[in-house]
């Protein structure tokens, strides 16, 4: 079994970050697994400006933020980049297998940074009553079917849930020339940032109904409208204040679960509440030489706060491995 210094698991803004700073603080050896093609993570969907304030002190896209440091990690000789490959199995032992094209690799690591992301949570996990016609999207799912693909979901749509990205496909629909007819949020307040909430609902006059939850979805092979009501402080329906929106496509933007399988696996401990590592500090977790960081260790709001965190865990690594200048 071939033996590693320091392994990442993931190549979006945590574990480049991650990975760069484990290298500058003295380690020899990293291997970069990234299952994507490319590296940046979700970065490479987000093509909306409001990256990098922080981190660059300029305003950046999410392309532009991560190819920075793309450009880096390439340049340097002591990380090996594999893209196109999987992790399918992790040991409390820091025993690694995973696929990359055309070969299954087992290997040792000195240390592990687990940079995995998060997943998108779904209708199901909501949930919303009604039938299963086509065109309910998560919202993440939707940004890189119109960043990415060039696909347009729908003509006329219903957002619910308003998080950052339900929020930023409000705008992004709206640009493309569908139209918004709302955003459903059950609660009093929106959970996205104050900024997201005017640039891309007010600037474009996106109605936001708060204290709404969708009674259900209608349609056959297609969706054809949405019911809402207004609920009280209890999140119990009022009665008299139903009505219904006519749409054909619903975007679901309520929440992100992080993704800690791999740790799981290993034996780590995770919070089943929140699905993120068990620990004392953030970027560790409940066995040694296993670090988390990024989106996998807790959801953050800004890349930039990504970044500066994931740096730390690159560090903590390094000291860990006692290579530590």
């Amino acid at each position: 079994m071939k033996q590693r210094e320091l392994v990442v698991v993931g190549g979006g803004p945590a574990g480049m970050a991650a990975a760069l700073a484990a290298r500058a603080a003295g380690v020899r050896d990293v291997l970069l697994l990234e299952r994507d093609q490319h590296l940046g993570g979700i970065l490479n969907q987000c093509i909306h400006p409001g990256f990098g304030l922080h981190h660059f002190k300029e305003e950046l896209t999410g392309p532009e933020y991560a190819d920075r440091f793309a450009a880096l990690v390439k340049a340097d000789p002591g990380i090996e980049v594999s893209l196109r490959s999987f992790v399918v199995k992790l040991t409390g032992d820091r025993e690694i297998t995973y696929l990359r094209p055309g070969a299954m690799e087992d290997i040792k690591a000195g240390a592990v940074i687990l940079a995995t992301g998060c997943r998108e949570r779904t209708r199901e996990m909501i949930p919303i009553p009604g039938s299963r016609p086509a065109g309910v999207f998560p919202a993440g799912l939707a940004q890189k079917m119109v960043n990415m693909e060039g696909w347009i979901p729908g003509r006329e749509a219903v957002i619910v849930g308003s998080g950052d990205i339900g929020l930023i496909m409000a705008r992004r629909m709206a640009l493309e020339g569908v139209t918004v007819k709302a955003v459903i949020e059950i609660q009093k307040t929106s959970r996205g940032l104050v900024r997201n909430v005017v640039q891309c609902l007010e600037d474009f006059g996106i109605p936001l109904h708060f204290q709404h939850r969708i009674t259900a979805i209608h349609g056959a092979d297609r969706v054809e409208r949405v019911g809402v009501i207004r609920v009280d402080a209890d999140f119990k329906d009022i009665p008299g204040t139903a009505f219904e929106i006519a749409c054909d496509t619903v975007l679901v933007s309520v929440g992100l679960i992080p993704e800690n399988e791999l740790l799981e696996m290993a034996g780590g401990l995770v919070d089943r509440r929140t699905n993120t590592p068990v620990a004392d500090e953030v970027n560790l977790t409940s066995l040694p030489g296993i670090f988390a960081c990024g989106n996998a260790a807790k959801v953050y709001d800004l890349a930039d706060s990504v970044t500066r965190d994931s740096e730390l865990a690159g560090r903590m690594a390094a000291k860990y491995l006692g290579a530590a200048v």
